[in-house]
């Protein structure tokens, strides 16, 4: 592929300067990190970064602030968007078209397709992705499970089995924080195993109502349900990081998180694979579930403006920016080219699964991550499972008929 250098991506034959406004949700310490690369890596082309960092792991704080910001005229330069987010975004006419960068640069060739889709508003590029983070990941503490007899659990059966030893030894068994997304991340790992990834597509993707409201489904829910007595009362009102440094400091054996989790490992001082270990959420062995994070950028009169834009769009897709990024970040990079020396056994592990799973067509869009459907649809999902999650009577059944319900009103 032939090196476009960053000035071909502009008419305007200087450096680029200019200054990005970025809003993003990377705010815990290994999510930092990644981000300081992007930061430098502008700041050393001459492009000022302007930090508008929004803390909550799910991103909701951030996308109300967007709205405001952008409802008002004054939207920032650039801001983490992925899935539905961004065909809502186009559909508004805020996004700036990126295609000048896109064919200058080949990425039609460059990304899967399964991601180029993504980042496309009718046919046009409006954002560019920075990683492929896998969900359906299960982060054990191999000391806690050799210290209660248990076994690394590779199917929901097994995953009981341990975590009743892991209770009997007074032994937390999972750490969970208290954020909607994290109880749907938990969810949608159970929904996968049960389910398989042709009808999860079928139901969190395809909206079928047959899926959402079925046996399968119930059984979903019950699985779910079973899971909530190994969860401490201890590890509510935290954090998904905060239940990362369960697992490391030995207060918890378990987390179902995606590989975002490594970063953490990483800033305290363990190495995922070896300390931690990452094994696939029981019962999806074979499957991927996904998350793209990726920038879109807002229209701007500013041919200035629109320069330092193109340049952070070129920057993010560069082999060295892909390596640095994703070495910080935990995830893996887009582009398939670039070379995986000094990464950590699990990130070998995702690059390999994702390429299986890409060609078993058993890749999976994460729902909890926003991946799977439009806002108004992970909202309604969102609210069925978490209520059913937190009552004291909660009933299989009648929450799968209320999930098909709420599905089918927030179409």
């Amino acid at each position: 592929m032939p090196f476009v250098s960053p000035a071909a991506l502009s008419a305007e034959p200087d450096s680029a300067g200019g200054e990005v406004e970025v809003l993003h949700w990377w705010t815990a310490k290994g999510e930092m990190n990644a981000a300081d690369v992007l930061q430098n890596s502008l700041e050393q082309q001459g492009i000022g970064w302007k930090n508008f960092a929004i803390a909550g792991g799910g991103g909701e704080s951030a996308m109300t602030v967007l709205k405001s910001r952008a409802v008002s005229g004054n939207p920032p330069s650039a801001a983490q968007l992925k899935g539905d987010d961004l065909q809502e975004w186009g559909m508004l006419g805020f996004l700036t078209n990126l295609d000048k960068v896109a064919q200058a640069e080949h990425w039609d060739q460059l990304l899967p397709p399964v991601i180029s889709q993504i980042m496309k508003y009718q046919g046009h590029y409006v954002a560019v992705p920075v990683n492929i983070h896998r969900v359906n990941w299960l982060w054990v503490n191999p000391a806690l499970m050799k210290q209660a007899g248990a076994t690394v659990p590779d199917s929901l059966d097994a995953f009981f089995d341990a975590a009743e030893k892991l209770k009997a030894a007074g032994i937390v068994p999972v750490a969970l924080g208290s954020d909607p997304w994290q109880e749907v991340t938990l969810f949608e790992s159970i929904a996968l195993a049960v389910l398989g990834p042709a009808d999860y597509r079928r139901a969190f993707v395809d909206l079928e109502m047959s899926q959402l409201d079925s046996k399968k489904m119930v059984e979903v829910f019950r699985q779910f349900n079973a899971m909530r007595q190994y969860i401490d009362v201890k590890t509510k009102a935290m954090e998904w990081s905060d239940a990362s440094a369960m697992v490391v400091h030995g207060e918890a054996a378990m987390q179902f998180m995606g590989d975002w989790a490594k970063g953490e490992l990483t800033a305290m001082g363990k190495v995922p694979g070896e300390h931690i270990l990452c094994i696939p959420a029981p019962g999806t062995q074979g499957y991927f579930t996904y998350n793209i994070d990726s920038f879109a950028f807002f229209k701007n009169n500013s041919a200035r403006q629109l320069k330092a834009q193109e340049m952070m769009a070129h920057t993010i897709l560069t082999p060295d920016f892909q390596r640095q990024f994703n070495l910080a970040k935990g995830s893996i990079p887009v582009r398939s080219d670039v070379s995986l020396e000094g990464f950590d056994q699990c990130s070998r592990a995702s690059a390999e699964a994702f390429s299986a799973s890409e060609a078993q067509n058993t890749l999976v869009p994460s729902l909890s991550q926003g991946l799977a459907n439009t806002s108004y649809v992970q909202a309604a999902i969102f609210d069925v499972v978490t209520n059913f999650f937190h009552s004291k009577n909660a009933d299989p059944e009648q929450a799968a008929h209320r999930l098909a319900r709420a599905v089918k009103s927030a179409r």
